[in-house]
């Protein structure tokens, strides 16, 4: 099966080698003419999303890119710890939580997509798509076209293939995100630990690499910031717009903030309706393209990993195309969804409803997970 991906970030490269593993023909297209687009934001790799890289043989590299997480301290806004707790499996070191920025992720995952000899090609914007019985074309705005037997639209927030089959805007998720970098900072001194802080103003966290630079972002409650803002106000006036909002807290989040030069960085924290259709016969949206979720609960990437892995799974099980594609949406709604759900109810500064599905043990996401084993309910055809 020939299978046209298109975005070649964390998503579609992982879905790259996913697929590749099983036995199928990708190819990578990539709008932006280099590595693909920086926001210059950092993630934390949960558990589940290492899980998912280790089953593609991507771990080490991912993980050789950050630095683990191992624990969580939860404290208020006079400085006071709440709990403090392990995070995730801290005895592997493939395993652990990873906490590195977001291009340094998809860096590592183009590089083993190359590695393999998968075809990668950037500078190549989709514009349309022509989708028959026998397969699908992709027309790209430099003239070009490729066909394949299925298109994977892994191209992210502002996707063109979900715009092309199930149009849907982003929503405003009711904050700004504030990210950024800093070595001058002088935070208590919590190796390998992410320490949350809810602010009586924002909700911040942060944490201090193995080289002493401190990574932290904060929330804030506000109306949206326009294209304008974001594109014209300077790092130095966003730092003195938040460092007042956190002043009155007895926190070290104040001076964090304070300490930070040029790499400061906002973005408006955004999510994608629920219900939405995610394929066609010979088109699926996986990663933010079907089911963005504001950053709260930071499982967006972990999210669009496992994706990669099961839907690779279905189409290598599944005796057709369609029962794949019915197969992944059947697994992954449901667990999407409610991440979906859950970061928004916590943007909104209320506690996530009970989902409507109960959700996977770990045990039940592991057995998904796993190459070798069969996903439930699917219908191998051997």
């Amino acid at each position: 099966m020939r299978i046209l991906i298109i975005g070649g970030g964390i998503a579609g490269s992982a879905a790259a080698l996913a697929l590749h593993q099983a036995g199928f023909e990708p190819a990578v297209h990539e709008a932006h003419p280099d590595s693909g687009e920086d926001l210059g934001a950092f993630l934390t790799l949960a558990g589940n999303g290492m899980r998912a890289l280790g089953q593609l043989g991507a771990a080490e590299l991912v993980a050789a890119r950050g630095f683990p997480l191992t624990a969580l301290r939860l404290i208020d806004a006079a400085g006071a710890e709440l709990a403090a707790s392990p995070l995730g499996d801290v005895e592997d070191p493939l395993t652990r939580y990873q906490c590195l920025r977001r291009a340094d992720l998809a860096a590592a995952v183009q590089q083993e997509v190359r590695r393999r000899g998968i075809p990668l090609t950037h500078g190549s914007r989709l514009s349309s798509l022509t989708e028959e019985s026998a397969g699908i074309t992709a027309s790209f705005t430099d003239g070009r076209t490729a066909t394949a037997d299925l298109l994977i639209g892994a191209d992210g927030l502002n996707s063109r293939v979900r715009a092309l089959i199930s149009p849907a805007e982003p929503r405003y998720a009711g904050q700004k995100v504030f990210y950024g970098y800093t070595t001058e900072a002088a935070p208590p001194d919590h190796r390998a630990t992410i320490t949350m802080i809810r602010g009586s103003a924002t909700a911040f966290g942060y944490t201090c690499s193995p080289t002493d630079e401190t990574f932290w972002f904060a929330r804030v409650t506000s109306p949206r910031a326009t294209p304008g803002e974001i594109a014209t106000t300077t790092p130095a006036a966003w730092r003195d717009h938040l460092v007042p909002l956190l002043r009155p807290d007895t926190t070290p989040a104040a001076d964090i903030v304070a300490a930070t030069g040029d790499q400061l960085m906002v973005t408006n924290a955004v999510d994608l309706p629920l219900g939405l259709r995610w394929h066609t016969p010979r088109a699926v949206l996986i990663g933010d393209a079907a089911h963005a979720a504001s950053p709260a609960t930071g499982q967006g990437a972990s999210m669009a990993l496992e994706d990669a892995v099961i839907l690779a799974k279905a189409l290598r099980d599944a005796p057709t195309t369609a029962e794949a594609l019915a197969d992944y949406d059947r697994l992954r709604r449901p667990r999407v969804e409610n991440n979906i759900a859950s970061s928004a109810a916590l943007s909104a500064g209320r506690p996530p409803a009970t989902p409507k599905t109960p959700p996977l043990t770990d045990e039940e996401l592991m057995r998904q997970l796993s190459w070798t084993t069969p996903l439930p309910g699917s219908r191998p055809d051997q």
